[in-house]
């Protein structure tokens, strides 16, 4: 039989190890326990019912005189574009002299249950528009929407031309059929109607599950294990522990908005077919005329690339500028080569403007 190589010196040497790196972990988990998502200093200067607009405290000498509105999805909280210091997209915005806004949904509640997407596309963006073109005596702002709100906000400019100077997606999905959608898949085939819960609103959790789903060795399993080899290293904990918080963060959605948005984007795909109504008035794309920077990334698995780079296609602009991420839906927020690439492309697309 051969000879293990493992001698008892040895041995006590890889206990050693071992106990130091259980050590280390436990203190890094204990130190990362409390930490939350969000790092940029801000204030609430305006609401609309419990819906807030919040303006990031400048951290640098502005850059561009029209300041920029972030518009993020429905689904979870707009922290993850604000995750931490070294990866956060707005606060690399700041650090360039951006003027940044962004639009709080706040946790919908049984209250809020008849919230139709023209309340958020009309009375909450149109209304926080509004109020920063009279603060900054302007007529038009830029503006940045992050996945379901880059959607809301390209129906907002098509049904505002003259409010939004330039126009900003990021993997937003616009053609809600493209064949690798797997969550277009999902609700194609869903009563959206039984999915929301007794007091009238799709729970946050149940969404959040779903999500889940789609990879669910990967998000579900696979992240678990790469951070116990990597548990003894204090940055990574924090930041796993920052995404954990942000992930299981999830407001409900306000269910008639909801269910509006699921039956005419997911499961008849009005929008690249000019036949979305909001507020009973129609949504073309072709009206969309500001210029657009459409981000999108390569391995997006909720926004696959063509279901994003459809707005190219259907938007009426005529200064239409795509960029591809090497990365995931996520990624293209929180990942360093994302923080290398992305807000300085969005800087000076926005400056040559």
């Amino acid at each position: 039989m051969p000879k293990l190589a493992l001698t008892p010196g040895g041995l006590h040497s890889e206990l050693q190890a071992f106990s130091e790196k259980l050590n280390s972990a436990r203190e890094n988990f204990q130190r990362a326990a409390e930490l939350r998502p969000g790092c940029s200093e801000r204030e609430r200067v305006a609401s609309i019912d419990s819906v807030g607009l919040y303006h990031y405290k400048p951290i640098a000498e502005n850059t561009n005189p029209i300041p920029v509105l972030i518009v993020y999805a429905l689904v979870n909280r707009a922290e993850m574009a604000d995750l931490q210091t070294d990866r956060s997209l707005i606060r690399s915005l700041l650090e360039k002299g951006l003027d940044v806004y962004l639009i709080d949904w706040d946790y919908p509640d049984g209250s809020n249950r008849q919230r139709t997407l023209g309340n958020y596309v009309n009375r909450y963006i149109g209304g926080f528009v509004q109020h920063i073109c009279n603060l900054y005596d302007l007529d038009a702002i830029n503006m940045l929407g992050i996945c379901q709100g880059g959607t809301m906000s390209s129906c907002y400019a098509a049904l505002n031309p003259d409010r939004v100077r330039n126009l900003i997606t990021t993997v937003t999905p616009i053609d809600f059929h493209t064949r690798d959608d797997m969550l277009s898949h999902i609700f194609r085939h869903v009563d959206v109607d039984l999915l929301v819960d007794g007091d009238g609103n799709l729970s946050g959790d149940l969404l959040n599950l779903i999500f889940l789903s789609l990879k669910p060795f990967r998000l579900a399993q696979q992240k678990y294990v790469d951070l116990i080899k990597s548990s003894d290293d204090a940055a990574t904990v924090e930041m796993f522990m920052r995404m954990e918080h942000w992930i299981f963060d999830s407001p409900s959605l306000a269910g008639q908005a909801f269910k509006e948005f699921a039956k005419q984007f997911y499961q008849t795909n009005k929008l690249i077919k000019g036949e979305v109504e909001i507020d009973g008035e129609r949504v073309d794309l072709a009206n969309l005329t500001a210029p657009v920077l459409n981000i999108f990334g390569r391995d997006d698995h909720l926004v696959p690339p063509p279901a994003s780079r459809a707005l190219g296609q259907f938007a009426g602009t005529k200064d239409y500028t795509e960029l591809e991420f090497p990365g995931g839906h996520i990624g293209i927020y929180v990942s360093g080569r994302a923080h290398k690439l992305v807000p300085p492309a969005i800087v000076e697309w926005l400056q040559s403007r």
